[in-house]
């Protein structure tokens, strides 16, 4: 089974494989299950969905918090 990661890389990857077919074929509506959604709309969802994947990738990696103390 895939882990989180790998799952948020796939979402990634097909969101942004869609960002490109729409951009290279400009339209300025859609229609998606009968519901017309504009363009702009649209394009502006799926980047958001891209940048909702960085942060959960960037959740998913380990780091660590290196401090200081003073005496």
């Amino acid at each position: 089974m895939a882990t989180d990661a790998e799952q948020y890389a796939t979402i990634k990857t097909q969101t942004l494989a869609r960002l490109v077919e729409i951009t290279a074929q400009h339209k300025p509506t859609y229609t998606i299950d009968g519901q017309t959604v504009k363009w702009a709309d649209y394009q502006r969802a799926l980047e958001a969905k891209v940048e909702w994947c960085n942060k959960m990738l960037a959740g998913e990696d380990p780091y660590e918090i290196v401090t200081q103390g003073y005496t």
